[in-house]
Formats: C-alpha cells, structure tokens, sequence
C-alpha cells in the first residue's frame, strides 16, 4: 500500500519523490518520478525534476559552492541550467519541510514550471503534464 502525497512523514518525500541522496547533516537530494525519465517514455533523463536542499553558497564565483552559510537553500531544477523554483531557509529541518512542500505542489501540478523555460518546448510541457497534477 502505497502513501497518498499528504501522508509522508514529515522526512520523508512525498509520493512520486525518491530520496536520492541523503548526507548527515548535509545536502539532500529529491528526484521526481525516475522511472518515467528515459527517452521510451518521451522524457528525457536530463529532464529529471531535482530538488536540492543545500546549506552551500550560491554566489557565483569559483569555489563558492564549496563554501557552507548559514541560510539552507532548496531549488527545484528541470534540468541542468533550468531552476523553476528557489527558497531559502533558517534550518536543515526547515528546508527540508519547505523542500517536501515544494515536492507535493509540484507533483500535484500546483508549481507554474513554464515561465522558467526562455525558449518552450510545448511537446515536453504537454508529456510533463501528464505525469504531473490531480489526475496523474
């Protein structure tokens, strides 16, 4: 029997979610729906959703990442170089409840990803909605 999106326990993902990866008191990864994201399902692995959850800086410098701060970030990619959402947080547990949220309201189709394309790619807009959203 499988959870319903809004019976995951609090550190754990929600449904369609898989923890990835898991550091100690470190960054945590979220992946959406990894068996739809291959080239026979017409998604393409590069286009697997990602959340991270990351304490790292984001400036853009060399080197930057590598630097730990104060403030948690989670940032949901589409693919590389294409972040939908960013939030920042006070805590680990904050970010990682802030990132379980964001996760739900994307698989429930409720987080606008278009607007983070410049150039669409209406074939793959339709294919995402498909497996996203009340009725996927």
């Amino acid at each position: 029997m499988s959870e319903s999106p809004d019976e995951s326990p609090a550190d754990e993902p929600p449904g369609g979610w898989t923890l990835w990866n898991d550091e100690p008191r470190g960054r945590r990864i979220l992946v959406f729906r990894p068996d739809v994201f291959n080239e026979q399902a017409g998604l393409p692995a590069e286009c697997l959703p990602t959340i991270l959850i990351s304490n790292r800086s984001r400036a853009p410098r060399p080197g930057a990442s590598r630097r730990p701060t104060s403030t948690w970030h989670v940032v949901l990619t589409l693919e590389p170089e294409v972040e939908a959402v960013t939030e920042s947080y006070d805590s680990r547990d904050a970010a990682i409840a802030g990132a379980n949220d964001l996760a739900r309201r994307f698989a429930t189709g409720a987080v606008d990803y278009r607007d983070a394309y410049q150039i669409p790619r209406e074939a793959y807009f339709e294919r995402l909605d498909e497996v996203t959203g009340p009725d996927a």
